[in-house]
């Protein structure tokens, strides 16, 4: 049964969430190195009906935080509270298999290549009609075949598509048969890794369009994740921006882009350019110094502070904590104060 819905019950809640991954050596006896700390200490709810966009740099954790919602990365510690159920503390036989089945078909993902994310011995209506025969939807083939058609046409594509592979279509028409066999199952909830990132720009407002359609269709909630902020800023309701495997700032989506507080998100914002060539040349823009750090030793205190230009020297030694400066605005720096407007 569903949970009731009201603002104070996020459909997705995280919390400390953390994935490390082992580096070994050896053969016959593995010998511990270190870990790569993909995702370290992330928190985060969406709500119902709301998309959240995760942004940052290639490496961040972005990812492997949306693999840990779906159940393909079992996280080193913290909770995935969807609807209720932890993911993250729930194995196997915690979760019966009803439950489990359940909760894969409320869960949904949108993969981020479209060219490796579809089998390319199956035609696109066995892709799309696959779900449906693993999760028993529909035992009748004949109404399988007619949803699998509706769901092409949902998502802006020629029924007859469904007798076609995949490599006799574009990358745009393959990414929209991703997203229809993502609506198979009736989900309420989609992790879209990148799903624009690896089309052409003509292409992807086309695609983001046709999220946000579906989104007000069917009532879908959606976990953004990208680097490209001009696409957050159209289709997302609050963003959150990670770095080296933590979340630095987080707000609406109009407040962050307007008054970004954090350093790193100014730098982020300040990197995006002007479509207008007469400002782009008068424009001043300080790229952020140094390289991001590695990892598997991440700095102590603030995972940014070697590249900060306001980190003062307690920056080092504290890791700041996440802190609500604004009425929905966290930030996890404790220098904010000092570029607070009036």
């Amino acid at each position: 049964m569903t949970a009731s819905v009201t603002p104070l019950h996020p459909l997705l809640e995280v919390k400390g969430l953390r994935m490390h991954f082992p580096v070994t050596e050896g053969l016959l006896t593995r010998r511990l190195l270190g870990e790569i700390k993909a995702v370290d200490g992330v928190d985060f709810i969406v709500r119902r009906g709301e998309t959240l966009g995760l942004v940052g740099e290639s490496g961040c954790g972005k990812t492997t935080t949306g693999r840990c919602i779906l159940r393909l990365e079992r996280p080193t510690a913290g909770e995935i509270i969807y609807d209720g159920v932890d993911l993250a503390g729930s194995g196997r036989k915690e979760l019966r298999r009803n439950e489990l089945l359940a909760l894969r078909r409320r869960i949904q993902v949108i993969f981020q290549d479209p060219y490796s994310s579809l089998n390319p011995r199956m035609t696109v209506g066995a892709i799309i009609d696959e779900p449906m025969k693993v999760h028993r939807i529909e035992r009748d083939a004949t109404r399988r075949r007619q949803r699998v058609r509706e769901l092409l046409s949902v998502c802006g594509l020629n029924p007859n598509f469904a007798d076609r592979y995949p490599h006799e279509m574009s990358g745009g028409q393959r990414q929209r048969v991703g997203i229809a066999r993502a609506l198979a199952l009736n989900p309420e909830f989609i992790v879209c890794d990148e799903p624009v990132s690896a089309l052409d720009v003509s292409i992807q407002a086309q695609v983001v369009n046709l999220l946000e359609d579906l989104r007000e269709q069917f009532g879908l909630t959606y976990l953004f994740i990208a680097h490209d902020l001009s696409v957050v800023r159209h289709l997302c309701q609050r963003v959150a921006v990670m770095y080296l495997g933590r979340i630095v700032e987080m707000a609406d989506s109009d407040t962050l882009f307007d008054s970004p507080l954090h350093p790193y998100t100014r730098a982020l914002l300040a990197a995006v350019p002007v479509p207008d060539p007469s400002i782009e040349r008068t424009r001043t823009f300080r790229p952020v110094q140094g390289e991001v750090p590695s990892p598997i030793n991440p700095p102590s205190g603030c995972v940014f502070h070697p590249r900060c230009p306001i980190a003062v020297e307690s920056c080092k030694h504290t890791r700041p904590e996440p802190r609500e400066v604004r009425p929905g605005h966290v930030v996890a720096c404790s220098q904010v104060q000092l570029d607070l407007p009036e």
